[in-house]
């Protein structure tokens, strides 16, 4: 696996800040649940069992494009630290994440992946 599952990443991040942003998350306001009901800013649904309408609303766009930003600079802070041509890091001659020194991509990278491995373009180790 290499860079292949920081594009794939970045493209899954992009695909739900896309999604988010067209079910009004840049200002509708707050998604709520208050019993079988899910209040949509603009609307209110009712008819779902209230664990679902807390789950849904807990699904706001607003908080998920929160969530994608707090994603982003995990991603930002684990990147590729090239064995090649860095003549300090890392010292066993290997690919390392540079926020950790674990072996890259590092634990942080394949947990944010994990979600996604039921992808069709989720990248396989080789």
């Amino acid at each position: 696996m290499n860079e292949d599952l920081v594009r794939f990443l970045k493209a899954r991040l992009d695909e739900e800040a896309d999604l988010a942003r067209r079910c009004d998350g840049d200002g509708c306001g707050t998604w709520s649940a208050r019993g079988h009901t899910v209040d949509f800013c603009q609307v209110n649904l009712s008819g779902f069992h209230p664990a679902i309408a807390l789950h849904v609303a807990l699904h706001d766009p607003v908080r998920a494009l929160r969530e994608i930003d707090a994603k982003r600079r995990i991603l930002a802070r684990h990147a590729l630290s090239p064995a090649a041509g860095d003549p300090e890091l890392p010292w066993d001659d290997r690919d390392d994440c540079q926020f950790d020194g674990e072996p890259w991509p590092c634990d942080d990278l394949l947990d944010l992946a994990s979600p996604y491995a039921d992808h069709p373009d989720f990248p396989r180790r080789s």
